[in-house]
């Protein structure tokens, strides 16, 4: 099981300066179009996505009108929506799903011992992902490290640093709102490992999403999201 990892929401992102020498070269102007292209190429691999509606809008969704809240999953599964990441997780066979949480009531609802699961045509139950996981799949071979001789004997190097574009990824859109105050929409992305699960992983498939209290710490009513829907809306 996974609990929420408490982690803060990520600040608003300012427009990255870019600082130049005041004497350039009489090469200049050429090079300094081309840091700008680079800069440019950089910044749009990580960029905001589309600002959140409220829950009820998106076809796969869940609404509880008795607690008011409402759940709403939005997969990332196309080449074209998972371009604000700075990594092709596609790729690798992790799809990037957009959780929604729309608190229509009165009262906070806490997510901060939340489990929240995808659950395939088949029954399997899959956590979200950690920044780890996607590193042994992008990078398997830097993961495990390897062994050096050094006369009669081996030392075992460690892995490679953690990859600082997955990294980044999950800082800047994990899902992280421990709270959904009243009236308020809160919004993030979990990943989710698709390995083994056929050429169509979301047909069938659901998002679970277990143990959210309101704020007098009692347990609402489990939410389950069928994809179905949202294949459906797509033709």
């Amino acid at each position: 099981m996974v609990t929420m990892r408490a982690r803060s929401l990520h600040p608003t992102r300012g427009l990255r300066s870019l600082s130049f020498p005041f004497c350039l070269p009489s090469f200049g102007f050429p090079f300094l179009c081309l840091l700008l292209l680079a800069s440019t190429a950089v910044s749009l691999a990580e960029t905001d996505p589309p600002a959140a509606k409220d829950a009820t809008a998106y076809p796969a969704v869940d609404f509880h009108s008795k607690e008011q809240v409402a759940i709403a999953a939005e997969p990332f599964d196309t080449v074209e929506k998972c371009k604000i990441f700075q990594v092709d997780y596609l790729k690798y066979r992790f799809m990037p799903i957009r959780i929604i949480v729309t608190n229509t009531g009165d009262h906070a609802v806490s997510l901060r011992d939340a489990r929240i699961f995808f659950i395939s045509s088949a029954g399997d139950k899959v956590p979200a992902a950690e920044p780890e996981d996607v590193e042994r799949r992008v990078r398997p071979k830097d993961s495990r490290g390897r062994d050096i001789p050094i006369g009669p004997i081996k030392v075992h190097t460690k892995g490679s640093a953690s990859d600082d574009k997955i990294q980044s990824d999950f800082d800047h859109f994990e899902y992280a709102a421990l709270a959904v105050e009243p009236h308020t929409t809160r919004t993030g992305f979990l990943f989710y490992d698709m390995e083994g699960l056929g050429d169509t992983p979301l047909r069938g498939a659901k998002l679970n999403l277990r143990e959210l209290r309101n704020s007098d710490g009692d347990e609402l009513f489990f939410f389950e999201i069928p994809f179905d829907k949202y294949l459906e809306s797509r033709h």
